[in-house]
Parts: C-alpha cells; structure tokens; sequence
C-alpha cells in the first residue's frame, strides 16, 4: 500500500496492519518517550536513549524499528550491525544533534590535546565516531567522574554539560549546542506552575536551563522521571509532552502536568501510526553506517554501555 492509502485508514485498522506485520517480520518496535500516544501504546518496548540503546542489543527480532530520532536509530546500527535497522520517518532529525560536526570536535581536541571527548548520544554517528566515550541524560555525571581526566570537552548540549560539571570537580568545555524544546522554559514557568499546582514537586529534565534546573525539586532523564511517577501522585513534569501522556495513561489514578503545554518536539511527532505501518510493510528507511564509522561509534557506545548496567534512577 501506499502512504497515502494507509493515511485513510482508521486507528484500529492501522494497529492491526501494525500487529500483523511486527509477527510476519519478526520485528521489534522501539519507542522513545517523546512518540505520539498510538505509536507509544503499539510499541514493545519504550524508554529513553539509555534504554533504547541496550534493548537493541537485547532484542531477538530481525528487524528493529526505531521510532524516534535518527541518531537514535543509527545507534541501533551501529550496535548491532547483523540486524536490519529501520526509521518510520527520514525527516525525523535532531536539530542539537546538528549542532555538533566531526570537523568541530576534532578542532576542539587540537585546542585540548589532554582533553577526553563526552558525546551526548544525541549526536550523529560520525561525531561518535571521535569521540572517546558517549553518555545520554541518565548517566552523563557517572561517566564523567569514572573518566580518569581532568578535563572534559562535552558534545553538544550545553545545559546538560553545566549540569554535569555542577555534579563534578572536573573542568567541563561546554559545547554551544541546546535542546530547542528543553531551552524554552524560564524560572518563570516554574513559578507559575507551583502557584496553579501549590504543594506538587517539579521535575525537570537536565537538558533544561541552568536557572530551570537549579529550582527544580529533582532533575531526571526521562527514565528517571518514570520512576518518580511510579511514585508520586502528582508531579510537574518539565520535558517534553509526550512523556507526560505516558505517565497519565500508565498511571491513571494519579495527575501528572506539564510544564509547558507547548514543550512539542516537532521532528518525535513526525513518526505516526500510517508512517509506522508503511515502514514495517515495505521495510524502510533503512538506517545504515559506513563500517569505518561504525566501528569507531561502536567503541564510544559500548564504553558507555560498560558503565551504565542498568537504567539510572532520578537524581534530587
């Protein structure tokens, strides 16, 4: 079928096509937190990038979709370069991945030849590839502390670099790179939340502002911030919407708010249930990496791995 064809199609109908390919295919459905509600109910698995990172390696299935972001997707390759890798949607970018080229990394590390390079996972395989160990949200401080260095060059997020040397006596070089959803809350937003909302706690994610993540009650990945809705009855959530439609459908007895109603990452809602039925059908986009990349990525990632043996809770 076409796209088009399946755009015409009712949700239920979708989810069926959806179930019938995923059995035909052998084919896991990898989710980030940030997916529009269908695509998250049909998914096998969600999480955040940790998360997703080691259940591609975990799962027996030929086929990975990777509904998400195509660094996320091109960490899926790269980690498991016997299985086909897939992407509903080939617009489905990172603009602060974007920020970061493996030319810039490379002119940093001449400039701090006894620097170690941190690449945030939302980076392109490429700059993975020069860099000596990658982190996501939920484990950058305890990679950096087990780093023996004293100097850190952090790629790209700047916020989530300030957060990390706050957490570390290190010297951090922050990139100039930012979260366009992340960056748009203020002390503010805060302020007018706990005064809708008196008494519940705020979340926030560390890719936020420092003056954000300074009044915050926790700082959380977006794993982290499953586990506190686990246990919870409210919280303010500052990340993205799409996990805080997560937490209300999985714990529905309890109230979780965002933010910011207006914290939308475009490129995590390009991927949609007609998108995600025509990927599976025709068994596209493919996500590949040249093997020379591939395996340099590979080290970065898996070192990263090692340290992080299982998903990290929320820090306070």
């Amino acid at each position: 079928m076409h796209l088009d064809e399946y755009a015409s199609l009712t949700m239920k109908e979708l989810s069926s096509i959806v179930e019938g390919f995923k059995k035909s295919k052998n084919a896991v459905i990898l989710g980030h937190n940030y997916q529009v509600p269908e695509v998250q109910v049909l998914a096998d698995y969600l999480g955040d990038s940790l998360r997703l990172a080691q259940l591609a390696m975990e799962a027996d299935a030929e086929l990975i979709v990777l509904c998400g972001v195509r660094f996320m997707a091109e960490s899926a390759a790269i980690l498991n370069p016997d299985k086909r890798v897939i992407i509903p949607s080939l617009e489905a970018g990172c603009p602060m991945a974007d920020m970061a080229t493996p030319e810039q990394v490379e002119a940093q590390r001449e400039e701090h030849p006894g620097a170690v390079v941190v690449s945030y996972v939302n980076t392109s395989a490429e700059v993975k590839a020069v860099s000596d160990v990658c982190c996501t949200s939920s484990n950058a401080v305890d990679v950096v502390k087990a780093i023996d260095a004293d100097e850190i060059i952090f790629v790209p997020d700047r916020n989530l670099g300030a957060y990390v040397a706050s957490k570390t006596s290190k010297r951090i070089i922050l990139w100039d790179g930012h979260c366009y959803v992340h960056s748009m809350f203020g002390p503010e937003d805060l302020e007018l939340a706990r005064g809708e909302h008196p008494g519940v706690r705020i979340v926030v994610h560390p890719e936020c502002p420092p003056d954000v993540v300074r009044e915050a009650d926790f700082v959380a990945s977006t794993g982290g911030m499953m586990k506190l809705a686990a246990e919870h009855d409210e919280l303010i959530v500052g990340t993205e919407i799409g996990l805080v439609e997560r937490m209300n459908r999985e714990y529905p007895d309890r109230n979780f708010y965002p933010l910011s109603a207006f914290a939308v990452c475009r490129n995590m809602k390009m991927t949609d249930l007609p998108r995600l039925a025509y990927a599976l059908e025709h068994e596209q986009y493919v996500v590949s990496v040249p093997e020379k990349t591939r395996v340099c990525a590979e080290r970065a990632l898996t070192r990263m791995l090692e340290m992080s043996p299982g998903p990290k809770g929320p820090s306070s």
